[in-house]
């Protein structure tokens, strides 16, 4: 049976990746405080390194990766965040990292990934294609590979955002954030588990878009789900939960809420305004459903929620 991480790899991973992130701000807003009728504190892991919380993660997996098999370099397949962090990643640590790409994927993201010096090898649309394509790369360069969320040292980075949150500010009641593939989720899951420092008893609220919603119907069946049609604007969270995220957050009983692709919208346009910081949708999701749903809790009056990425092209 695969192992999965705990709180003391958080707190390893917090060690390893040490001085070489942002530690991110804390942002509020009067107006999104009144309208969620609930003190908000913003986690700004869009202002993190390589736009996303991705990083995180990322960092800790190729410092974990003993010295000799890590300057053989790494790769994954991703259109989006995890493949701009881990070349990033690569390139501060002067390592080769190879992203597989989909030849459909916008020349948004491949110039990030570009920008960080990664270099692109194109696939297919499918999940199949990708991974025989990553299986090309791998036996040609002996790169090891790193997942954008099932990966034991990746989730254990992603914690550590929550352990920032939990050092940034005293007596937080709820922490918010989008599921995707569950990485972030599983990391913050972990994070806050007893005995974390002082927050005994924080309550981590997941959300998904409705047109990406089999995270939910995973935990409510406890049955993984197969991921649904890739339309939902919030691209960041069309993947499913991946095997070892669904089992610490079904163990959790994460509870998630579902938005609307108007309410992403109407919620990224909000906290762009109101914060003056750039969000991708996906950033947007759990304030679109705070401000849908208010607090879990009744008697909750600190709600932190974590703003993923910031990696979206802006009309000029």
């Amino acid at each position: 049976m695969q192992p999965t991480p705990s709180l003391r790899n958080v707190h390893a991973a917090r060690k390893r990746i040490a001085g070489r992130i942002h530690q991110t701000p804390l942002l509020s807003s009067d107006t999104l405080n009144q309208l969620a009728g609930v003190e908000v504190l913003f986690k700004c892991e869009n202002l993190q390194k390589s736009g996303s919380f991705k990083y995180r993660g990322a960092l800790n997996s190729v410092l974990a990766l003993p010295a000799a098999v890590r300057k053989l370099g790494v790769a994954t397949h991703s259109s989006g965040n995890h493949g701009a962090a881990l070349a990033a990643v690569a390139q501060r640590l002067n390592l080769p990292a190879t992203i597989v790409v989909p030849h459909t994927a916008s020349k948004f993201k491949q110039e990030n990934i570009r920008r960080y010096g990664g270099r692109i090898v194109h696939c297919g649309k499918t999940l199949k294609s990708r991974e025989n394509k990553l299986a090309e790369v791998l036996a040609d360069t002996g790169a090891s590979y790193i997942p954008p969320y099932d990966h034991f040292d990746v989730i254990a980075g992603q914690g550590t955002c929550a352990l920032e949150i939990l050092e940034q500010t005293t007596r937080i009641d709820e922490i918010w954030l989008p599921v995707g593939g569950g990485g972030l989720a599983a990391g913050t899951v972990l994070a806050t588990s007893k005995p974390a420092a002082s927050n005994k008893n924080v309550q981590v609220v997941g959300v998904e878009p409705t047109l990406a919603g089999e995270a939910q119907v995973a935990l409510q069946t406890h049955q993984r789900q197969l991921p649904m049609s890739p339309v939902s604007i919030a691209d960041g969270l069309r993947a499913s939960l991946g095997l070892m995220n669904f089992k610490i957050l079904d163990n959790y009983q994460l509870p998630i809420h579902l938005v609307s692709e108007q309410e992403i919208v109407d919620a990224q346009r909000l906290a762009m305004s109101c914060l003056k910081v750039v969000l991708e949708p996906s950033s947007a999701v759990p304030l679109a459903a705070l401000l849908k749903h208010g607090s879990w809790g009744s008697d909750s009056r600190r709600v932190v929620v974590i703003l993923t990425g910031g990696n979206v092209e802006l009309p000029l």
